[in-house]
């Protein structure tokens, strides 16, 4: 596998962040089939489709570490934040392993935010969609951070995971409150983590992001919302200066996920990506032994590369 898709940092210590992100860019996820997916993102979950390109590109070789891809790529626009769906024409990857649970390590889901969650929970139930949760769930108000929260976890075609979630007065971003819209904006991406303080080394004291919130969820709320019997959840979210946050969710109890299998790659379907998007890839190269020269040309002019937290989840360093 090449450095640019393979890289791992694995943090010892505090490093200090050279890297001052401008923002973070649309999460991308694999899918098996493109307009299966933009179908049901467009129609059920009302996402706007803004293109749908066909790439082979040596460059994507080299970005991804997979050989021979020929990928259609839709990029969806919900509110101000962006999801892109990539389908490997080839070569195909693995599907979504069977029996994935929320505390598996390859987990990692969007959070749509919605301004009524009982009609969003009935367009689902209407679209027959696979529901992780019971039902809706409203976090307990004796959880300070949390309490109050409206949250549903539910699946796509591909069985990835995703979560709706309503914010009321007092919590989350203040954008999120008035939309005239059911379904509003993407507000953070959420991963599995192991261990909290790793991950805080590698996003917060080596990429730059800051951290925004913490919480500690339990009971049978929580229970019904991501169906892990007996979960107790340490949750960090963290973001950029704009676009979508990343939230880190340490499930303390149980501690039986399974990691993020070796030998994922990117046509694999349950591979995401975060995207940190910044104004000169130079310092981020230095800190990651990329050279300018071995960064993949994208298109409209941009460089980019791979590089992987320390629980197996990429993150796409761009140019701005």
């Amino acid at each position: 596998m090449r450095k640019f898709f393979g890289f791992v940092l694995l943090c010892s210590g505090v490093l200090y962040a050279e890297i001052h992100p401008a923002s973070m860019g649309p999460v991308d996820v694999t899918v098996s089939d493109l307009d299966r997916s933009i179908a049901f993102y467009t129609k059920v979950l009302m996402f706007e489709q803004e293109s749908v390109r066909q790439a082979r590109l040596d460059s994507f070789d080299k970005l991804t570490g997979v050989f021979g891809t020929n990928v259609r790529v839709a990029t969806l626009r919900l509110g101000s934040e962006r999801l892109q769906l990539i389908e490997y024409v080839s070569p195909q990857g693995r599907p979504v392993p069977a029996q994935s649970k929320s505390n598996d390590g390859w987990f990692q889901h969007i959070a749509i935010v919605v301004s009524d969650i009982d009609k969003a929970y009935q367009r689902l139930k209407d679209a027959k969609a696979t529901q992780i949760s019971t039902e809706p769930q409203t976090l307990p108000m004796w959880n300070p951070d949390a309490g109050g929260v409206k949250a549903f976890y539910f699946r796509d075609p591909d069985n990835h995971a995703l979560e709706l979630i309503w914010f009321p007065k007092g919590k989350g971003d203040p954008k999120w409150q008035g939309g005239k819209t059911v379904f509003l904006g993407i507000d953070h991406t959420a991963i599995a983590v192991r261990n909290t303080e790793r991950s805080l080394a590698f996003y917060r004291d080596t990429l730059g992001m800051k951290v925004a919130g913490t919480s500690f969820n339990y009971g049978i709320e929580q229970e019904h919302l991501n169906l892990v019997f007996g979960s107790r959840v340490r949750i960090t979210g963290i973001r950029a200066p704009a676009g979508p946050g990343i939230e880190f969710l340490e499930y303390v109890v149980p501690t039986d996920g399974r990691p993020m299998p070796a030998d994922t790659h990117a046509n694999d379907v349950w591979h995401w990506n975060s995207t940190m998007m910044l104004d000169d890839l130079s310092e981020a190269g230095k800190m990651f032994k990329v050279d300018a020269v071995d960064a993949a040309p994208l298109a409209q002019g941009k460089q980019g590369f791979f590089i992987h937290d320390p629980d197996g989840h990429a993150v796409l360093v761009i140019t701005k």
